[in-house]
């Protein structure tokens, strides 16, 4: 027998339910159930714990190299390039829930492109600054650092994105391997951002004259509105959860990370909504950049895609076709189960794709 079909609720109906839950939730909240509140500000929220230091900075970057945890380093050192709309700190949450500390305790050199938030005096910066000078010279100060000249390019998001137009138009370059993480190059899979960028309301010239940098907060509203009943589920767990100390830190540490998105220069917003999401120029083969084509049929180097199978924010359909576009012959894709942070830093990480990726770069960083 045919399972009955489940619809989704359509908008009147969503709206309903999340007030409901809203309600039904800041209720509970405004009890005084016992351990509820938590005492926020004893709790140890630190981020970023694992040790290092400053290489170089520019403008809104901040190249970082964390210092080694075991005696001996594989011989390619790894540089990841991290979102510009989103804190390193996701990479880096807690002693024995960082990916950094993972990589490190595995042997790899590790060096992060983390970004602060922009200031008007940034609204110049486009996709040229962050995909092509700032990675350019992040590269230049690793190989000085580090003493090598190959370099293993890992992108988380957006990182992935710069991380790639780079690769291809610097196909004869240092980069020795290329991973990119939920790393989107078809905006037609990204449906909402679409939608909203293509309406008349929507004056991407006005927000960037106005305002210099497109705010975080519009940034983050934006994320939640792909699911907008997400807030108030994990406050539900949460609930459920409330004696589990390490739960509730995680989770804390989670929601900060969420709500911390970063701004984003005038021009490189520009730039992404023109080229990217309106034009999908990049899955044509039409993107330029610097008066070069950005062909990604020119990488060449061992490439790995890592992506989410409920990944709300960079969705398949808006990823998948970066393997076929890549044109390595050494490539590969993992998917794993999870979202699209829960893959990185989520508590099942270090079981499900972290020792994937070791066993994936180990053999291709002697």
């Amino acid at each position: 027998m045919n399972k009955p079909a489940h619809h989704a609720p359509n908008k009147a109906q969503r709206a309903e339910l999340e007030e409901q839950v809203r309600k039904s939730v800041e209720r509970a909240l405004s009890r005084n159930i016992p351990g509820l509140a938590l005492q926020q500000a004893s709790l140890e929220l630190d981020v970023g714990p694992t040790p290092k230091e400053i290489v170089y900075t520019r403008d809104s970057l901040r190249l970082y190299h964390y210092l080694p945890m075991t005696d001996e380093v594989y011989r390619v050192p790894v540089l990841i390039v991290m979102s510009p709309v989103a804190r390193g700190y996701i990479l880096d949450l807690a002693k024995g829930q960082s990916f950094i500390e993972y990589l490190l305790l595995q042997g790899y050199d590790v060096y992060l492109m983390d970004w602060v938030p922009p200031r008007r005096e940034h609204a110049h910066l486009g996709m040229k600054d962050f995909a092509l000078d700032l990675i350019d010279e992040s590269i230049a100060h690793v190989q000085q650092d580090s003493g090598e000249n190959d370099i293993s390019l890992v992108g988380y998001c957006l990182g992935g994105f710069l991380a790639s137009v780079n690769a291809a138009i610097h196909n004869k370059g240092p980069v020795h391997n290329l991973v990119c993480f939920t790393t989107p190059v078809n905006s037609e899979g990204m449906a909402l951002y679409k939608a909203w960028v293509e309406t008349k309301a929507f004056d991407i010239d006005r927000l960037v004259d106005a305002l210099g940098v497109i705010p975080g907060d519009m940034i983050n509203a934006s994320i939640q509105a792909l699911r907008p009943l997400q807030k108030q589920a994990n406050q539900m767990q949460l609930l459920n959860n409330v004696q589990d100390d390490a739960f509730v830190k995680a989770s804390l540490r989670f929601d900060r990370w969420a709500t911390e998105q970063l701004p984003v220069p005038g021009a490189l917003a520009r730039d992404l909504v023109n080229d990217f999401l309106r034009g999908n120029k990049l899955l044509r083969n039409e993107y330029v950049l610097d008066d070069k084509r950005v062909d990604l049929g020119k990488i060449r180097v061992p490439f790995l895609h890592v992506a989410a199978e409920y990944d709300h924010i960079v969705p398949t359909a808006a990823s998948s076709d970066l393997v076929k576009l890549v044109g390595s012959k050494d490539k590969n894709e993992i998917v794993v189960k999870g979202g699209h942070v829960s893959l990185i830093a989520g508590g099942n990480a270090v079981y499900r794709l972290w020792p994937q990726l070791d066993k994936w770069l180990s053999v291709r960083s002697v």
